[in-house]
């Protein structure tokens, strides 16, 4: 593996455009990942590099919510934990599967990825309700299931966390997004633990598309851009084109 300029310059705009578009709409994981892809990086190393980059943008989001007080770290701290438990299992599944299988899911995932973002009728806010132990419940087996599918693949996990959140749930978008923010920055850190450890991340390229990231992230977090979804999108889906010609070539 070859890592050049070249792979500098293709990288940390893309990266940079995955954190504005992910604070002011959601989904940027769908850019950032394949980007790393198209750069020429196998997929372990797209993966856990992708992980280093993403994790330092959630968190500035995530501070973010937690200053304006839509969560309580007491509150997110069942879900943290099962989220630690699910997110150690899926980056460790993901070490041990091979490049073709982890290509090759990303041609099943990416699409349904893309339908849940993409298709706002799931998303249906409800008043503020309380949170009993029922909630608490499904906070935490959701934080687990979803934690494994962070550590193992990524895009979309915030948005799966929302749906699971409000539907099942019940909760408001407030109120699951608080929930959401913080889960998502435990899962990502806990697969990025592993994945330090196993070597795979490509850690000065990481770093910098990490800088990138979170300068989009603050950015589009004090952006109200009108109509910004309709813009990302076409963005989105030129991404989702290129990663399906690089995956086929695999094949």
């Amino acid at each position: 593996m070859s890592i050049t300029l070249t792979t500098y310059l293709i990288v940390c705009p893309f990266v940079f455009l995955a954190g504005f578009v992910d604070a002011i709409a959601g989904g940027g994981g769908l850019i950032s990942l394949p980007i790393y892809m198209i750069a020429g990086l196998p997929a372990h190393n797209a993966i856990a590099t992708n992980k280093l980059s993403s994790s330092c943008g959630t968190a500035i989001a995530t501070w973010t919510f937690y200053k304006k007080g839509l969560f309580k770290i007491k509150n997110a701290l069942p879900g943290i934990v099962m989220a630690i438990l699910g997110s150690q299992l899926g980056a460790r599944l993901s070490l041990i599967a091979s490049a073709k299988i982890l290509s090759g899911i990303m041609i099943i995932v990416m699409p349904v990825t893309a339908f849940c973002i993409f298709n706002k009728k799931l998303f249906r806010d409800h008043e503020e309700t309380k949170i009993t132990k029922k909630t608490m419940f499904i906070i935490m087996i959701s934080a687990f299931v979803i934690g494994i599918y962070d550590g193992f693949y990524g895009p979309g996990t915030g948005t799966f966390l929302l749906l699971a959140f409000m539907i099942l749930g019940k909760l408001n978008v407030a109120q699951a997004n608080g929930f959401v923010k913080a889960i998502n920055l435990t899962t990502n850190l806990s697969a990025l633990a592993v994945f330090l450890v196993s070597g795979k991340i490509v850690i000065l390229l990481g770093l910098c598309a990490a800088t990138c990231n979170m300068a989009g992230n603050y950015l589009g977090s004090h952006v109200m851009m009108k109509g910004g979804v309709k813009v990302v999108k076409p963005v989105m889906l030129c991404v989702l084109v290129l990663l399906l010609g690089k995956v086929m070539n695999i094949y």
